[in-house]
């Protein structure tokens, strides 16, 4: 059942209807108070945390979500979590995480068909055909991948420690899993060789170098670029990084005008950081990410479902592969 409108609102959630107003049309704010209010209400009910993906939109991100981040934040705060129930707004392989991390905790996700190309785009088979043509190579495996997929391998990361942990393997040659395009940036990085599986990301391999020079050209914007964009894209930006190092480079250079080539969301979520700073959006929407809305994490958390689990055999030996990537932690240079 839908939430009521109370006229109390408006004032109880002043300062969080001034933020969402500068983010969003300001007719939806008020649509959405009464939401955030009653998921509010179940969270404490609950005894729940929201984390949430920094592509998740801002009356997620900025109206309920208790942990926000990119996929290293929300693992560190799981590893790190005491709460009964975790509610996990982000994608599939971001739940699994999660429950891998913080095995006692009830681990929930808005909707269980959020998933992930990436994530898709591999299997253990594959994997351990990989290591059989390849013997001896250890497997360093991004964490946008399933729980399977993880515990096939040595270690997991990020795109904030990609590079990290594959010299922290100490082999000549890694295999590293599923992002090809990361992969490809990971390799002119380090003198390590790298095998590589033909993964994409949907929301950054559609971006090209001509939309790129346009947002140079048209706007006189720096460019910004997630390095699971196409070469080609991440030759024309000013700066390539995970979506911690975007927020940490624009503390830095404080640009007038900024393109952030990557989800949508990630610039909504900035503004408020940056005010100073015109955000250009030449961005594409995840799908997936886009799945998960207040609606959705309201009966998540009234209902307790859908919940995530992972085969205790399968959990152990992912999280091993995870623990190595928290040991190597945020290891990019902003």
């Amino acid at each position: 059942m839908k939430p009521a409108w109370r006229d109390e609102l408006m004032a109880e959630y002043a300062d969080l209807a001034d933020k969402l107003e500068r983010l969003l049309p300001c007719v939806e704010v008020p649509m959405h108070l009464p939401w955030i209010d009653a998921i509010q209400a179940l969270k404490r009910e609950r005894g729940a945390v929201v984390m949430a993906h920094s592509y998740q939109s801002p009356e997620i991100f900025h109206g309920v979500a208790d942990v926000t981040g990119d996929s290293l934040a929300l693992a560190q705060a799981a590893a790190g979590c005491d709460a009964e129930v975790v509610v996990l707004c982000g994608v599939h392989f971001m739940a699994e995480t999660a429950k891998i991390l913080a095995p006692k905790v009830k681990v929930l996700i808005p909707d269980a068909q959020a998933g992930c190309s990436l994530a898709d785009s591999i299997t253990a088979a594959d994997v351990r055909m990989l290591r059989a043509r390849h013997p001896g190579a250890p497997v360093v495996t991004y964490v946008n991948t399933s729980a399977e997929v993880k515990a096939e391998s040595d270690a997991c990361c990020t795109s904030a420690n990609a590079v990290q942990v594959v010299e922290a393997m100490g082999a000549d040659k890694v295999i590293f899993l599923p992002d090809r395009y990361l992969g490809a940036h990971v390799a002119i990085q380090t003198n390590v060789k790298l095998v590589l599986w033909d993964g994409r990301c949907e929301v950054h391999e559609t971006f090209t170098a001509a939309q790129a020079r346009h947002a140079r050209e048209r706007f006189d914007a720096r460019l910004v670029a997630h390095p699971e964009c196409p070469p080609e894209v991440l030759a024309e930006a000013d700066f390539v990084g995970s979506t911690s190092a975007m927020g940490a480079w624009l503390e830095r250079e404080q640009p007038e005008r900024v393109a952030l080539i990557t989800e949508c969301s990630m610039a909504d979520n900035l503004r408020l950081r940056f005010p100073a700073t015109e955000f250009i959006k030449p961005c594409n929407l995840c799908p997936h990410m886009k799945r998960i809305n207040l609606q959705n994490i309201h009966a998540c958390l009234r209902d307790l479902a859908p919940e995530v689990t992972v085969p205790e055999d399968v959990a152990a030996r992912a999280r091993r592969a995870l623990e190595r990537m928290l040991a190597v932690g945020r290891g990019e240079r902003a």
